[in-house]
């Protein structure tokens, strides 16, 4: 498995950006919510002014209140203590608030535009990206940026404001003691630069081997039965294993970074914080500062000190996030291959002629190698063409390129005398309805399923495709009838009945050309007669091209093609085939059993 990782292992970080530049890329997302992000700073800013301001009620507390016998004094004293400690919380409700909204609103409108962004895509993406890489992008690493987003950001910004406020309070209570304090910052930057960068390298390969280990686990399950068929449950489990072992191995080295720039940052600052008390000490015994000074001191040390131990450590997580935006920014920023032109062309209704002219096609994957070479045919409006020819001879490829899946590297395919690179691929794919030889079914229940290609059909409506697909009988036996619900990709259902839903899919669909590849294949004689007379009918009035290997299928077709090794070396009726043709005599024979 591991050596066909997904091309998360491409996309390498890219070392001239830093980490934080890479978060930047977050600010269109935050932008809309710049309201919130205001009262979220006004709350932030508001909050730390209020810690500051509790040094100072300390050192009214110890100096007014402990130091004089004066209840009076003590209690005005408590009094302002309290009211700095009700107006820090109430700050704090606001902040938490504002930035845990924003944290999940803004996750959210990423996981959406990504996934938006997606549906854009070319297929031959998602042929080189394995699903489980592409969805552990949009769950886990969207996820983490909520928590950035709704937490540690907030922290960053309210330590660093209470580390520069504070360290201004120290400068104005004791400048000598201040010093002893700032000797140290140098010693921690230092070690956070250095280690903060190790730590966002070895997150990116964190994140990338534990959605290898989510594609592993997704793979096996969804095959479950070819794993227990071959009883391989023994060597799969210790193939998981060795991918969930090397996901922690990563993830060890990067909280052994992360824990040395934790440990090296709080072992400097409370060292400096430890010499500065002890010469306040001094400085109080020779009556230089008051006790009060020294506590408030003390306090906006220690408050200055847990500010840049609480940096250190949101570091590392702002580092995490950096991989993490760096992999979404990956999916954003792949381009569509197949793309609308700037003017698109608008198909008319009822039946549509197609042509191909002089089309050559090798696929991405294999470029050297061309699935169709030259071809060249036309089908007029409302004729049933059947397409057949031995297995890769171009057949599935043809109907790929008619749905603009690909464009040709020579040549143009023509719908209605209009180039198909013309019109949007959505304009165009709402004319064609396509019947594959291995239905894809989603998770959800019958309704769903039919009315994929007409949302708004009617109850009636479906029901009558599915009648019409000999599908309806089968449905009502099923537990909750149209409701129920098939299973991750119809599983629920047997391979005729999956190809039935579909059927009644495209018929309801009811599209001007239609594509059935293989539709009957996996039905039962008894079903394939009557889904073929149900196929019958809705070939009246369009166009139809039908890869088939089934003879009533072929006998039915105004026209034959026949295909070998990606061009058209015969075409005729079926009869005029098997005079002219030894390859289509010897077809038939094979896969007619004619």
């Amino acid at each position: 498995m591991s050596e066909n990782s997904a091309t998360s292992n491409k996309a390498k970080p890219s070392s001239e950006k830093a980490g934080m530049q890479l978060l930047v890329q977050l600010l269109p997302f935050i932008k809309p919510y710049r309201k919130m992000v205001f009262g979220a700073v006004l709350a932030l800013i508001f909050t730390a002014g209020v810690s500051l301001a509790l040094g100072q009620g300390i050192r009214i507390l110890v100096d007014q209140g402990f130091d004089s016998a004066d209840p009076a004094l003590l209690n005005q004293a408590m009094m302002i203590l309290a009211s700095i400690t009700v107006a820090l919380a109430f700050g704090t409700f606001i902040r938490f608030y504002l930035v845990s909204w924003l944290g999940e609103r803004v996750s959210n409108d990423i996981r959406l535009a990504v996934f938006k962004h997606l549906l854009t895509l070319h297929p031959h993406y998602f042929e080189e990206n394995r699903s489980g890489e592409i969805n552990a992008r949009l769950t886990t690493d969207t996820t983490l940026l909520q928590s950035i987003i709704g937490s540690s950001i907030s922290m960053a910004l309210r330590n660093t404001l209470t580390f520069a406020g504070g360290l201004v309070m120290m400068l104005v209570t004791n400048l000598k003691l201040a010093l002893i304090v700032l000797a140290s910052v140098p010693l921690i930057v230092l070690p956070m630069m250095m280690y903060g960068r190790r730590v966002r390298s070895l997150s990116r390969q964190s994140q990338d081997t534990v959605a290898e280990v989510g594609t592993y686990a997704g793979e096996i399950v969804q095959n479950i039965k070819v794993v227990q068929g071959f009883t391989r449950e023994t060597e799969e489990a210790l193939a998981f294993s060795g991918e969930v072992e090397k996901a922690f191995n990563v993830a060890k080295k990067r909280i052994l970074q992360r824990s040395l720039l934790i440990i090296i940052a709080m072992t400097l600052v409370f060292t400096g914080l430890s010499t500065m008390i002890w010469v306040g000490a001094q400085d109080v015994g020779s009556g230089l500062i008051t006790s009060g000074e020294l506590s408030a001191f003390v306090f906006y040390a220690i408050m200055v000190a847990m500010a840049v131990a609480t940096i250190s450590e949101v570091y590392g997580e702002l580092q995490r996030a950096a991989g993490a935006t760096e992999r979404l920014m990956d999916l954003l920023s792949a381009e569509p291959d197949i793309a609308a032109p700037a003017a698109p062309v608008s198909l008319p209704d009822g039946p549509l002629p197609l042509s191909f002219e002089g089309v050559t096609f090798a696929y991405p994957s294999r470029p050297d190698q061309n699935a169709l070479e030259d071809l060249s045919f036309t089908i007029e409006a409302g004729e049933t063409v059947a397409i057949v020819g031995p297995s890769g001879a171009g057949k599935t490829t043809l109907f790929e390129m008619l749905q603009r899946f690909y464009d040709p590297q020579v040549g143009q395919i023509t719908v209605a005398d209009a180039a198909i690179t013309d019109l949007s691929p959505q304009n165009l794919r709402e004319h064609l309805g396509v019947v594959p030889q291995q239905p894809t079914l989603f998770s959800s229940d019958v309704w769903h399923n039919i009315r994929y290609g007409k949302p708004n059909a009617s109850d009636e409506e479906t029901q009558q495709a599915a009648r019409q697909a000999n599908a309806h009988d089968f449905i009502e036996r099923l537990p909750e009838g149209y409701n129920s619900y098939l299973g991750e990709q119809g599983v629920r259902l047997s391979g005729g009945q999956r190809q039935r839903v579909a059927i009644a899919r495209a018929m309801l669909k009811n599209p001007a050309i239609l594509l059935l590849d293989e539709a009957t294949s996996a039905l039962d004689a008894e079903s394939e007669a009557k889904v073929t007379a149900a196929l019958q009918e809705l070939m009246q009035g369009r166009t139809t091209l039908i890869i088939a290997h089934r003879l009533a299928t072929v006998m039915h077709a105004d026209r034959i093609l026949l295909m070998e090794e990606g061009r058209i070396i015969a075409q005729g009726k079926h009869d005029e085939l098997l005079e002219q043709s030894e390859l289509y005599q010897r077809l038939c024979k094979l896969q007619f059993d004619h």
